[in-house]
């Protein structure tokens, strides 16, 4: 946006005739009012970039006109012009939204400083406008969260509840299915977009170092600490605070985070001045924080106000159905952040992705699309540019029974023998059973036979025997 049309409102025609010659020479188109209702009558059939109102009119006063102005044409920049260069004036002006107010008489020089400030922060706020469009379509739903899968679909509707609203989220998910990317989402869609979205994973900070990194510290506060310091709150203030890994918040720093959210003020560690702050809070965790509650190893009332509205993100094996759709995003964001030609998947490919159980889920898609598309010497995708998903490494499912994995990691094994030369196999898979099983339960129990036999539910002798013929050694503990 650039200041090209321009109202100047004054009783005095003097004023009127000097600023109109002024301003129409420096090019800016210039309409003339003699008092506040003409001024708002021109308002009603023109848009105008900044309006220079005088602070005392006929009629309708400036200060007046100025807050009508404020809330018909916020888009407007306005400049309040006054005789008496009280301070009253001056902190009305501005606290009624004026962008600066001028003292009569005063130089042309300083009304063209002021429209030059003024027309680079309407330059600015333009940017800043066309930056908040461009976050709020990077992250709307659909765009970089993709899949139109029913579990997804519950996701988007608690999304578009509970964005514009600054009620506290709770993400819930396996690690890879994009919680992160739903805080950035909650945030970009709220009234708190161009305020700060800040993020702090409380697994990767040392306990000792995590609640200066939260609240901030003075100046030695401890070791180390040689000046004042501003926090994840501090820094979040207006905007919004994604405290991801909350399940592995250390107790002691709960009961803070709790002041916290219950007062909205935080002391920096070392300080004793409380500092109020507005922070909208989305926690995030791949752990079963209701578990936690129930061990004693997660505050109970931190979690019932933490839990306010609970998003739970769904595993890439629950929702198989966006696998193609988010397998043609990745590729196209690899093309254009590597810079390399047009590659697709094949039909063949997308069934091997189907087939896979994803445990590092979205983001060990994306990884497993980014090499292929990188290594690959053609432009389709064959399963064949896929080894680590051919071999079967990590393709069991969380979500599978004992009895459903031993029976397909069963088929695969014997697929590969000749059944025919076999006359033992009943004993030769028992045994490779009973063995493993055995060894882990004997671990456990640091090598008590005593205890392992009661734990499988045999006699201790005839696990005695199993020991020996299965050649287990056992390692005893202390």
């Amino acid at each position: 946006m650039s200041i090209e049309r321009i109202l100047v409102a004054d009783d005095e025609e003097s004023i009127r005739w000097v600023l109109s010659k002024s301003l129409i020479k420096k090019g800016f188109q210039v309409d003339l009012a003699e008092d506040g209702n003409q001024a708002l009558s021109r308002f009603s059939s023109n848009h105008y970039d900044l309006a220079v109102l005088d602070i005392k009119m006929p009629g309708l006063q400036g200060l007046e006109l100025l807050k009508q102005v404020q809330e018909e044409y916020p888009e407007t920049l306005v400049i309040i012009m006054t005789a008496e260069s009280t301070m009253d004036n001056a902190v009305a002006a501005m606290k009624n939204g004026a962008y600066d107010y001028l003292t009569k008489p005063f130089d042309l020089d300083a009304l063209d400083a002021i429209i030059l400030k003024a027309q680079k922060a309407a330059e600015v706020t333009e940017q800043i406008g066309h930056l908040k469009e461009e976050l709020q379509e990077q992250y709307s739903f659909g765009r970089s969260i993709i899949g139109n899968s029913q579990p997804m679909q519950e996701v988007y509707k608690t999304l578009g509840r509970v964005a514009p609203s600054d009620v506290t989220v709770l993400v819930t998910g396996e690690s890879g299915t994009g919680k992160e990317l739903i805080a950035r989402a909650i945030h970009y869609n709220s009234p708190r977009l161009g305020k700060p979205f800040i993020a702090i994973n409380c697994a990767a900070i040392p306990r000792d170092l995590l609640e200066s990194e939260l609240f901030g510290h003075e100046r030695g506060a401890f070791t180390g600490a040689t000046e004042r310091k501003a926090g994840k709150f501090e820094q979040a203030n207006g905007g919004t605070l994604l405290l991801d890994e909350i399940g592995d918040m250390p107790l002691e720093l709960q009961a803070k985070l709790l002041r916290v959210l219950q007062e909205k003020e935080i002391t920096r560690t070392g300080g004793s001045q409380t500092l109020k702050i507005d922070v909208r809070i989305v926690a995030a965790t791949n752990q079963n924080i209701a578990k936690l509650v129930e061990e004693k190893m997660f505050r109970e009332d931190l979690y019932y106000r933490l839990n306010v509205v609970p998003i739970n993100l769904p595993s890439l094996r629950k929702r198989k159905d966006d696998i193609p759709a988010l397998v043609d995003f990745f590729l196209q964001r690899t093309q254009q952040d590597l810079g390399i030609s047009i590659i697709e998947c094949s039909k063949e490919a997308l069934a091997l992705f189907k087939r896979h159980s994803w445990p590092g889920n979205i983001r060990e898609l994306e990884n497993v699309i980014k090499r292929a598309a990188l290594l690959s010497p053609n432009h389709v995708l064959m399963p064949t540019d896929f080894p680590g998903l051919l071999s079967g490494k990590g393709t069991a499912s969380q979500d599978e029974s004992l009895e459903t994995l031993v029976s397909r990691k069963l088929e695969n094994s014997l697929a590969q023998m000749d059944l025919q030369e076999l006359d033992n196999l009943y004993e030769m898979v028992l045994h490779q059973v009973e063995r493993p099983l055995i060894n882990i339960i004997l671990n456990q129990t640091r090598g008590n036979q005593v205890r392992t036999a009661e734990i499988l539910g045999i006699n201790r002798n005839t696990l005695r025997k199993k020991i020996k013929v299965l050649e287990i050694e056992v390692k005893r503990g202390d």
